[in-house]
C-alpha cells in the first residue's frame, strides 16, 4: 500500500523531498499558505557552486554527491514537468589576486583531483571563454567544472508542475496525512527557537538583481565579492548581500546598487548592462550552518528538513534521498553534521 507523506512548505527542499517520494510511489502533499517558492526559494541567482576541495568533512563530501546527482535530478524534474528548470552544470570561474592566490589555487587543483574523484576539475587558466570572464591582476583564473547553476523559479515552478503531473497535490492549507515533513525556511528555525533554549536558526536576508545580458551557456563568476549567474532565458543574475539585521525582508535598497556596482566593475560586459529586475528575500541558516535534516527534535514521530541558506538548490538532490530513504524506507544516511537532534 502507498505511504501517505504531507510536505509543510514549497521551497526547493519541500518540494525536492515530496517528488522523490513520489518517485518512490508515495501519495504526496505539499501544503504552504504562501504558495510555491513564495521564499528564498523563489530568487533570481542560483550558482551551484562547490566547497574549496581542502579540509575534507561530511558536508563538503553530501555537497559534492549533491551537485553530482544534479543533472539527472534536474532532468528528471524538467521531464516530468514539461518546463525548463535552467539547470546547467557549466563552471565557474574566478580571478587570481596575486601570486599567493596562484599558488593556493594550484595546490586546491592537486586536492581537487583526489577529493572529486576525477568527476571534476578545479584548474588555474590563462585564457577562459566569454565575454563575462572578470579582469584579474594576475591574468590568470580558476575555472572548475564542477558548479553549476540554476533559474530558481523556473526550477521551483518545475518542481511542482512535475509533482502535480505524478498525482501529487499542493494547497495553501489542510489536516496533515501520513508522514510530515517540515521544512517552512526561516519562520521554521524561528518557531523551533521559541521552542528550544537558546537559538536554532536565523533568517539571512540578501538582495540581487537581473540584467539584461545574454550570456548563456557561459561558465558563472564570481569576482568583487558577488556571484554573477548567466540564465537560460537570456538574463544575468548578480547577488547578493549577507543581511542579518534588516526591517523588511522583500524591500532592496542601496546594499544591492553596491552589489551591482561591483559586479561592473568586476565584468566590463556588464558595465552598461541594463537592471530589468531587483530582488530580495530571507534564507533560513542554522546556528551549525549545515542543513537540519531526519527526526524533528520537538514534534514526536514528524520530520525536519531547513536551513539550505546559500546551497539549498545545491544541496536539494542529495536531501530529497536522504530524506525519501527516512520517511518511506526507515534508513537513515543522514551525516551526524546534519542530523537535526544533534545540531541544537
Amino acid at each position: 500500500m502507498a505511504r501517505d507523506v504531507t510536505v509543510r512548505g514549497a521551497g526547493v527542499f519541500g518540494l525536492s523531498i515530496a517528488w522523490a517520494c513520489a518517485l518512490r510511489g508515495a501519495r504526496v502533499q505539499v501544503i504552504d499558505p504562501a504558495g510555491v517558492a513564495s521564499g528564498a526559494s523563489g530568487g533570481i541567482v542560483g550558482a551551484l557552486a562547490p566547497h574549496v576541495p581542502e579540509q575534507w568533512n561530511d558536508k563538503k563530501a553530501f555537497q559534492l554527491d549533491s551537485l553530482l546527482m544534479a543533472q539527472a535530478f534536474w532532468d528528471g524534474v524538467a521531464d516530468g514537468a514539461g518546463m525548463p528548470t535552467g539547470y546547467a552544470r557549466s563552471g565557474r570561474v574566478q580571478p587570481l589576486a596575486d601570486a599567493a592566490a596562484v599558488a593556493l589555487a594550484r595546490s586546491r587543483s592537486d586536492s581537487a583531483r583526489e577529493l572529486w574523484g576525477g568527476q571534476a576539475t578545479w584548474q588555474v587558466v590563462d585564457a577562459p571563454q566569454g565575454d563575462l570572464v572578470p579582469d584579474s591582476p594576475t591574468g590568470l583564473w580558476v575555472h572548475d567544472t564542477l558548479s553549476a547553476l540554476i533559474q530558481p523559479r523556473d526550477a521551483t515552478r518545475a518542481l511542482a508542475q512535475a509533482l502535480v503531473a505524478r498525482g501529487g497535490v499542493i494547497c495553501t492549507e489542510g489536516p496533515d496525512q501520513g508522514s510530515v515533513v517540515w521544512a517552512t525556511g526561516w519562520q521554521g528555525l524561528a518557531d523551533m527557537t521559541v521552542i528550544h533554549s537558546r537559538m536554532v536558526g536565523t533568517g539571512v536576508k540578501g538582495q540581487a538583481a537581473l540584467l539584461a545580458h545574454d550570456a548563456r551557456g557561459q561558465a558563472q563568476v564570481f569576482a568583487g565579492g558577488v556571484h554573477i549567474v548567466p540564465h537560460h532565458d537570456g538574463t544575468t543574475a548578480v547577488g547578493s548581500t549577507t543581511e542579518r539585521d534588516f526591517d523588511d525582508p522583500a524591500a532592496t535598497d542601496a546594499q544591492l546598487d553596491e552589489v551591482i556596482a561591483a559586479a561592473r566593475a568586476a565584468v566590463p560586459a556588464l558595465a552598461q548592462a541594463p537592471v530589468i529586475a531587483r530582488w530580495a528575500g530571507v534564507r533560513p541558516r542554522s546556528r551549525s550552518r549545515a542543513p537540519m535534516l531526519g527526526h524533528h527534535p520537538f514534534r514526536s514521530g514528524q520530520f525536519v528538513a531547513n536551513g539550505g541558506f546559500k546551497i539549498g538548490f545545491g544541496m536539494a538532490p542529495k536531501v530529497a534521498q536522504v530524506m525519501a530513504d527516512l520517511i518511506l524506507d526507515d534508513r537513515d544516511t543522514i551525516p551526524d553534521a546534519f542530523r537535526a537532534e544533534l545540531n541544537l
